[in-house]
């Protein structure tokens, strides 16, 4: 899957085999799990928010060189938080495909 699907095609992932009884550690892998999505979307909306405003902003900054600044620097902090996620992404990919060790998923042995 590439890093595209991966993001937009994300669901919640529940656990297959509660039955209701006391939660064990392996439980965790599953909330671990949709902690990160949820981590990754608020980061894409978060995104999309600085960017927007960042945008009007500079819009309707007038000329003025103070306003114009501070738009410059929202539009240039949701860019780098944006690269930053997806750097941080392909370098544990990278690092998963070097090792052979599948560090994308969250597994509890036993």
């Amino acid at each position: 899957m590439n890093l595209i699907s991966k993001i937009f095609t994300t669901a919640p992932i529940f656990a297959a085999d509660w039955s209701g009884d006391v939660a064990t550690i392996q439980d965790f892998n599953v909330v671990f799990e949709n902690i990160a999505q949820i981590i990754v979307y608020f980061a894409g909306i978060a995104f999309f928010i600085m960017f927007i405003r960042g945008g009007f902003s500079y819009l309707t900054s007038g000329g003025d060189p103070k306003k114009t600044a501070k738009a410059t620097s929202t539009l240039t902090l949701a860019v780098i938080g944006l690269v930053g996620v997806i750097i941080s992404f392909l370098i544990i990919t990278f690092i998963g495909n070097f090792t052979g060790v599948n560090v994308t998923e969250f597994n509890i042995p036993g």
